[in-house]
């Protein structure tokens, strides 16, 4: 089908699937959700697919997350269908019956991470960068960020990592356990088709079974999702919502000072 925000490829077993908003800095809206989903659906019904590779368009970054042009008119009425999609695409990541691997070059942040973070392996450029910025534009990460980063770098920094909205080169990122392996820009593609290559090689009944058996803790998180997205609902609209995504919209500061008072 023709896609109007990703790219479905196909080659030799591998599919790759691309967001395609470079001038957005593959920044995901409502659209976007929803042709993931399509794609993601379609390769899981392929059984000539062995393995995904999941990109961003360009050389800037994977995703920067939610488009905020977007999520800065979201009420608790049209919120809910927004983070339904997100919450649908991140299930059947999760559930998908062959490996993901999440391609990063460039800024993977805020809701783009926690598409990471649903991805099984994790290949980086040496420039790309990571991070959760939600309480810099008043919202929360918790679509994977709050369920699965402490899983991959402890509780401590994971905290770190969401309460002070930091960013974080790749090789600290690949230090933590957050990704799995760091390449120069000119190695990129080489490894992974390295990557492609060696999982095509195996069972791919063996891959099911095992990322199945892999998901069985965390898939009890569950819960946690629906909770916060209820939650997060509800802050949509707000002042202290509005006055994050505006700031960021205005190339300004937020100022949540006054909210304090």
């Amino acid at each position: 089908m023709d896609y109007e925000d990703i790219i479905l490829a196909k080659k030799e077993g591998v599919a790759t699937i691309t967001i395609n908003r470079p001038q957005k800095y593959n920044s995901f809206r409502s659209k976007t959700l929803e042709e993931l989903t399509q794609a993601f659906e379609d390769v899981d019904d392929d059984d000539t697919i062995g393995v995904v590779v999941f990109r961003g368009s360009g050389d800037k970054a994977f995703s920067t997350g939610g488009d905020v042009e977007e999520m800065r008119d979201l009420t608790p009425k049209t919120g809910r269908p927004f983070l339904t999609k997100m919450l649908r695409l991140l299930r059947l990541m999760r559930g998908l019956s062959k490996p993901i691997i999440a391609a990063v070059n460039g800024y993977c942040l805020g809701g783009g991470n926690e598409l990471n973070l649903a991805c099984d392996l994790t290949i980086a450029t040496e420039k790309s960068q990571f991070g959760q910025v939600g309480p810099t534009v008043g919202s929360i990460p918790i679509m994977a960020g709050t369920q699965m980063l402490p899983r991959l770098v402890g509780d401590k920094k994971a905290r770190e990592i969401i309460f002070l909205c930091q960013r974080y080169k790749a090789p600290e990122a690949e230090g933590m356990g957050w990704i799995n392996k760091v390449v120069s820009e000119k190695d990129f593609e080489k490894e992974i088709e390295n990557w492609c290559k060696r999982i095509m090689e195996l069972s791919p009944q063996s891959l099911r079974i095992a990322k199945l058996s892999l998901n069985f803790e965390s898939d009890a998180l569950y819960p946690s999702y629906t909770h916060g997205m209820e939650l997060l609902n509800q802050v949509y609209a707000t002042e202290e919502f509005r006055e994050g995504m505006s700031s960021f919209l205005e190339k300004r500061k937020p100022d949540f000072s006054k909210y304090r008072e």
